[in-house]
């Protein structure tokens, strides 16, 4: 006899979700187990953390997906653990040994603060990098990881990151190898278990890396975030808090607040001019009625975001008239003395 599987009640949510993804979990996994809890129509994540990394994760869901390239393009910062005396088949903890070192007295003794000062030094900045077999790059169509658990190896063009931060400290270590700490300012695309291999050749011995934990992601750190067992622990009813206005993902942008004419134009998909400086990154607000209320009843809704060129706002990703409704009708509205000025 089958067991009555209960059917989910999908609802429009528009927000960012910060979560703290634990061990074990693919990004995916991560915010398809979100999306179930929030019973949310729409999401998606904000670039991959592998199963043994954790961390720092923004999910977007319904209008904030517009804005998940942000994050993937943004720099983002780990704390890692590598150790030396080893290299391991997917560069990490997960796979199996492939070389030993053994380290005399000697070479750990050698491991001081201005020699690894000297090795961070050398792969600070614009540096390259081969991507692992053990990875979500695509070739012909076919991940390389799919290639790597069949035993196949495939050419790998090396491609430009760059790491703004590298720290490294040696650590004790519960096991026989020598442990240690990085800490990894960097751009999008930089693979921190290549650079802990990497590190390890360039210190004359295998690594692997032990831990991986993203600390931070353009702007957003650990402070903000929120676990899956918290959300789990809320009632139902009362979820929606963890999922923040979809605006969090655009604290760096340059604000501009049309009034309800030229509002309803940029929604439209039309430029506006006016007295702006230029900017590459502007979060677009507007005075849009609701459901026969006047604008002052809420805060000017977001819009989109633009980019301005000579006094012209320009349109770049725009929310729909549905999704901003959706947002303000979920927007309490405030008092009189607190309604945001419009310029």
């Amino acid at each position: 006899m089958n067991a009555t599987r209960t059917r989910v009640q999908r609802r429009p949510v528009h927000g960012v979700v910060l979560l703290d993804k634990p061990i074990g979990l693919s990004s995916n996994d991560a915010l398809q187990k979100v999306k179930w809890l929030l019973r949310a129509e729409k999401a998606g994540h904000t670039g991959t953390l592998d199963p043994l990394a954790t961390g720092v994760l923004p999910l977007c869901f319904g209008a904030a997906t517009k804005f998940s390239q942000l994050q993937l393009d943004a720099p983002k910062t780990y704390e890692a653990l590598m150790c030396l005396g080893a290299t391991t088949t997917t560069g990490d903890a997960e796979g199996d040994v492939v070389q030993t070192w053994e380290l005399s007295a000697a070479e750990r003794a050698a491991l001081t603060a201005e020699r690894l000062a000297l090795v961070a030094a050398q792969f600070t900045g614009d540096i390259q990098q081969v991507p692992p077999m053990y990875s979500a790059l695509k070739r012909d169509g076919k991940a390389l990881y799919e290639y790597a658990r069949a035993g196949i190896t495939v050419e790998r063009e090396a491609r430009a990151v760059t790491i703004y931060r590298l720290e490294l400290t040696v650590c004790e270590d519960e096991q026989s190898f020598v442990a240690i700490k990085m800490l990894v300012q960097c751009s999008k695309g930089t693979y921190v278990r290549t650079l802990a291999e990497d590190i390890g050749t360039a210190l004359g011995a295998g690594a692997h890396l032990r831990s991986l934990r993203r600390i931070e992601t353009g702007g957003i750190d650990l402070s903000r975030t929120v676990t899956i067992e918290q959300i789990e622990a809320t009632p139902d009813a009362e979820r929606l808090q963890y999922a923040l206005p979809a605006d969090t993902l655009l604290a760096a942008h340059t604000r501009v607040t049309l009034d309800g004419d030229n509002a309803a134009r940029f929604l439209s998909g039309l430029r506006r001019r006016g007295d702006w400086a230029d900017a590459e990154a502007v979060a677009v607000y507007g005075e849009v009625p609701l459901g026969g209320l006047e604008s002052n009843d809420h805060p000017p809704a977001l819009l989109g975001v633009a980019h301005i060129r000579a006094r012209e706002l320009i349109p770049d990703r725009l929310l729909s008239p549905i999704e901003i409704q959706q947002i303000l009708e979920g927007t309490p509205r405030p008092q009189a003395s607190g309604i945001l000025e419009t310029s």
